[in-house]
This record gives structure tokens, C-alpha cells and sequence, in this order.
């Protein structure tokens, strides 16, 4: 590991202690020829308009106008400390607990390493000369400091430091021994009892603390990476993978044993992939967890998906659509028949609508059926089925079976190929309404994908009732939501939606905060286009007309709104941002 930014000298030699009025942030941004004399004229006088309520270089770096990292390598130089960039594998965990969790939350600082009784320490507030000392008296050590962001330093902490009431993960790596393996032996029942978990082998409390917190963080998936003498453990939290931690490399034969056997799989093949299902109970609520092995170079790679059964429960109008939007679909979906499409790629909360439509249209009197792969939740009241391929029961034949079981709706988790669209089709025709899902980029694309798999378009046109296209994008942090004035990247793309005739007057943002792990975005929320084809529409569906014909015909009827259109709603409202916008749709 390179640590060349750091100097060898000791905690006597740390620089001159400057004091903190001399230091004169501005003026050294303006030498060195960071900012202009105009913008420190701007930040100084929003800095009074505030009544000084912020320093000069918090104000700078709000506006935009710096960086906290210019701002932090200024004052770096002028105490005569080296910067650096922090993050989690410069630190070492051990050292970190050298101070109380308390002290290092609400001072911010982080100890990295220890050296010969020299203890280096990261600040981003290096004047703060009480601060120093008091490290000093509650570790015995002589301190060294290097400057970093407050951002960098949080984020570190946020790894390092166990969460209250589960367990502490620098003991369980500790406590780990080479015959790990044979203790691999307990069915998990419920991760919330502490106390007996404390009681079990280290590579059981690991385990159980990753699924534990991936489940709390509302994680989607658990991601444990293997490298070449490294191991990592990554949490997709929001449609975006963070690091949780990186344990020992080589506790990953343990870790992928102790997670096949509660799987159910075969711990000696380490060749093949295999899949599997586990069930936990936390909060005295079910989590079903699917689990995937793939042999790597470097060992095993897991990835474990959560299902947390709540999330069936969801009803439509918590989805995030337009109250129009939601109301012509809801007319839609409590047709007799025809078939009703959501479409968008993978992790498009695609399965989700479906959910909470089925629970929409749910009551006693009618018979709902599913052929999933895999059936995700289970629904109270709908009888559902999850294909087989290897043993034949694929979509199509599951659905010929279905048909003599007397549905009123059905559900297909997917059209795939030509013999399910065309029995979805033959289904629709003779009174029944089928909901299924397709991978197309748009509301229209879908009725040209029924075409291009080989069903007829006049078959189309006579049981197509609705399409939803969507996507899901990151909400603003409530906690830490500001308005904001656009950075020059940003002022482009508004100018050029003002030239398409949109305009967005106020912007908003997440400045970071714990309750969104500094990142300013908590929770998603999806984007919908909706298409419900009129009667002209239906007669050039049954044409066969291009894509970009019936995109134009749809349009220029009225009815039909863009993923962008909602998009756009959205930030006005101050939902989502510009950027993720972009990011999850195309122009």
C-alpha cells in the first residue's frame, strides 16, 4: 500500500500551531488561483447574509464554487500537514477502536494507523487543537495528523464502526480459526436473538450479521467477491452497489460452506454454479433469500438476493404514479379480459406492479393464478406455480394447464418465446385477462415485440388493453433535500430542455447526511408511461405499422406520456434529481 503522503515525523513535530483566525481560507484559494476574486466576493457575501452561521470555506463549497477537497489540501499546506484521500482500506479496523465510538462520531476524526506509539490520526478541522490533545490523553499516544474531507473520514467511520444490537464484526474476524468449517453446522430460525448468536462459531455470527444489516439497510441483494487475496462484501442498496466490509480472504471458504448448507445446496461441488433458497426470520417478519454460487478465479463468488415478503403488500398508488396515469390503468385492470403489459429491463420494479396490481383486483370471487420463475412472494388467495424447466414444465405448458384450471386472471411472470405469447393471446380472446411482463425500452416497443416473436397483429390488436413501460430512480434524501443552483453540466441540460419547451425553475439535492450513508438519496420511486391504445390506434395495430409510426400515432392522440415527461414532473416536485433522470431514461 503506497503511503508515501504521509510524513515520518512524530506527534512534537506536527507543525506550528496556527491560529485558527490566522488562516484565511479565501485568500489562499484566491493565490493559488482556485477560485476568482468575483466568486470570493459572492461566497463572502452569502457568508453574511447568513450572519456567519457557516464557515467562508463551507460556503464555498455549497455554492459550488470549490470543492471540499481544494479546500481541505489549502488548508493542509497552511498547518503543514499532509492530505490525503481516505477510505477503508488505508484505515486499519483495529486501530480505530483506540478511541470511543461516541468521541469519533461527534468529534469526526479517524484514526488510520499505529506505528511505533504514533498514533495517525485523520481531521478535517485541523485548528482544532483541544481536539488533539484530548486523542492524545484517552489513547497514550503521541498523534500525527493528516487533513481529509469530513466526507471521506464519515464514510469510513460508517464501515469501521459496528451498528447498535448485532454483532461486532472485528471480533468475529479474530475469533476465526482454521477449523471454522466444522462448526458450520446450525439451521439460522431467527436472526434477532443476539443473545444465542453471540454463542456460535464465528463464521455463523458473520453470516448472520451480513443478511441481519443487508435487511435493515433495505438492501436488494448481498454481493460476497473474492479476489486475489482479497474478499469483499458489497450491499445493492437503491439500484447502486456500496463496500460493506472486506473480511479476511481466508474466511471465504467457511463464509460460501455456511451459506450453502442454510441453502440447501452441495458444499463439496465448488465446480458448477447452484441456486438455492433460504428463509430467516427478522423483525418476526419472513425474508426469503435466493442464492446463486459461481465458481471464479479466485474462488466462489455469492450473490444473494432479498425478498422481503412486505413488499408484496405495497398498493398502487405508494408505486409513485401520476394521478391520471393511475387511474386510466386502474380502469384498465378491472377489464373481464385482455392482456395487460409492464415492461422495462431487469430491476425495473417490474414484478412489483405486477404484485401490487394482483392485490388490486384481488377479492373471493375470483380465481387468480400465476406461473412464475420463481414465484418471489406469496399472495394470500392466489394460487401460484413455479416453473420447472428441467423437469418440462416450462411457461408455455404451465400456462396450457393453468387454462383448464378455470382463471379468471392469470399472471405470467414473463413472455418469452412465440408458444407462450400466442397461448397469453388465445387466453385473452376467450375471457380471460392475463397480466405478463416483457423486456422492451418503451409502452410501444411492446406491441412490435408481440409481433416480432410471431403473433399476428391482428390477435394483438383484439387483446391488447394496456402497456406500462417504467423505470425506478433514487428519491432525494428528506432529511438532507436543499435547493440548489445547477452546476454548469446541469445548466446545459436544462438549457436544453427549455428549447423542447420545458422548463424547471427550482432544483433540488441531497447534501448527505447518515440516514442516507452521505450519498443524498433515500429510497426509489418509479417512473411510468402508460399506453391504452384507442380505437385508431387498435386499427393500425392491426396493420402491422412500424414503430415509429404508432409511437407518432400515440403521441399525437394525447394520451400518452413519456418515461421522461414523468420524469421531469418528478424533479420539479422535487422527488428525484436531474441526474438520475438522465441516467435511468433517454431522450
Amino acid at each position: 500500500m503506497d503511503l508515501s503522503f504521509l510524513s515520518t515525523s512524530t506527534g512534537s513535530d506536527r507543525g506550528a500551531i496556527i491560529p485558527p483566525h490566522a488562516i484565511r481560507v479565501g485568500d489562499l484559494l484566491l493565490e493559488k488561483g482556485v477560485i476568482k476574486q468575483d466568486q470570493l466576493d459572492k461566497a463572502l457575501a452569502a457568508q453574511r447574509e447568513r450572519g456567519h452561521k457557516r464557515l467562508l470555506g463551507e460556503t464555498l463549497v455549497e455554492m459550488k464554487i470549490v470543492s471540499e477537497e481544494q479546500v481541505m489540501e489549502v488548508l493542509a499546506e497552511a498547518y503543514g500537514i499532509p492530505f490525503a484521500r481516505i477510505h477503508p482500506r488505508i484505515a486499519d479496523p483495529a486501530v480505530v477502536d483506540q478511541l470511543p465510538r461516541d468521541f469519533l462520531e461527534k468529534q469526526g476524526v479517524l484514526p488510520l494507523f499505529l506505528v511505533r506509539d504514533v498514533l495517525t490520526v485523520a481531521v478535517h478541522e485541523p485548528a482544532n487543537v483541544f481536539v488533539i490533545e484530548e486523542i492524545e490523553r484517552l489513547t497514550g499516544h503521541r498523534v500525527q495528523l493528516v487533513a481529509a474531507t469530513a466526507k471521506d473520514i464519515q464514510h469510513t467511520l460508517h464501515l469501521f464502526l459496528p451498528q447498535e444490537n448485532v454483532f461486532v464484526i472485528d471480533q468475529l474476524v479474530e475469533d476465526v480459526q482454521e477449523d471454522a468449517m466444522s462448526l458450520v453446522e446450525k439451521e439460522v430460525t431467527d436472526l434477532n436473538d443476539a443473545q444465542n448468536a453471540a454463542n456460535e462459531s464465528p463464521v455463523i455470527k458473520l453470516v448472520n450479521y451480513l443478511i441481519y444489516q443487508a435487511v435493515h439497510e433495505e438492501a436488494s441483494d448481498i454481493h460476497i467477491e473474492p479476489g486475489d487475496q482479497t474478499l469483499r462484501v458489497r450491499y445493492r442498496v437503491d439500484g447502486r452497489l456500496f463496500e460493506k466490509m472486506t473480511p479476511p480472504h481466508q474466511m471465504l471458504p467457511a463464509m460460501v460452506s455456511r451459506i450453502k448448507i442454510m441453502a440447501g445446496l452441495d458444499i463439496s461441488e465448488r465446480r458448477l454454479p447452484q441456486d438455492g433458497g433460504i428463509c430467516v426470520m427478522i423483525d418476526k417478519r419472513q425474508i426469503d433469500l435466493r442464492v446463486s454460487t459461481m465458481p471464479g478465479r479466485f474462488g466462489e463468488k455469492v450473490v444473494i438476493r432479498i425478498i422481503d415478503t412486505q413488499n408484496a403488500m405495497v398498493r398502487l398508488e405508494r408505486l409513485g404514479f401520476p394521478e391520471d396515469t393511475l387511474e386510466r390503468y386502474r380502469r384498465a385492470v378491472h377489464q373481464p379480459n385482455g392482456i395487460i403489459l409492464v415492461t422495462g429491463p431487469t430491476g425495473s420494479g417490474k414484478s412489483t406492479t405486477l404484485y401490487a396490481t394482483l392485490n388490486e383486483i384481488n377479492s373471493d370471487d375470483i380465481n387468480i393464478s400465476t406461473v412464475e420463475d420463481p414465484v418471489e412472494y406469496s399472495l394470500d388467495g392466489v394460487n401460484q406455480f413455479q416453473v420447472n424447466e428441467k423437469a418440462g414444465f416450462t411457461f408455455a405448458g404451465a400456462l396450457r394447464s393453468l387454462l383448464r384450471q378455470d382463471p379468471d386472471v392469470v399472471m405470467l411472470g414473463e413472455i418469452r418465446d412465440q408458444e407462450t405469447a400466442r397461448i397469453a393471446t388465445q387466453a385473452a380472446l376467450t375471457g380471460h385477462l392475463v397480466l405478463s411482463t416483457l423486456h422492451t425500452n418503451d409502452a410501444p416497443s411492446a406491441v412490435t415485440r408481440l409481433f416480432n416473436v410471431g403473433v399476428e397483429p391482428y390477435l394483438v390488436a383484439a387483446s391488447i388493453r394496456a402497456v406500462i413501460a417504467q423505470r425506478l430512480v433514487r428519491k432525494i434524501c428528506p432529511d438532507c433535500k436543499e435547493a440548489v443552483t445547477p452546476d454548469s453540466h446541469v445548466a446545459h441540460s436544462l438549457d436544453r430542455l427549455a428549447e423542447q419547451g420545458v422548463e424547471i425553475k427550482t432544483l433540488y439535492q441531497g447534501q448527505g447526511c447518515p440516514k442516507c450513508r452521505q450519498t443524498g438519496y433515500r429510497g426509489r420511486v418509479g417512473v411510468y408511461e402508460l399506453l391504452v391504445p384507442d380505437d385508431n390506434l387498435l386499427d393500425a395495430i392491426s396493420r402491422g405499422v412500424s414503430l415509429q409510426e404508432l409511437r407518432q400515432m400515440a403521441t399525437d392522440a394525447g394520451a400518452y406520456h413519456t418515461l421522461r415527461d414523468d420524469g421531469i414532473a418528478k424533479v420539479r416536485a422535487g422527488v428525484t434529481t436531474l441526474e438520475e433522470l438522465f441516467t435511468a431514461t433517454t431522450v
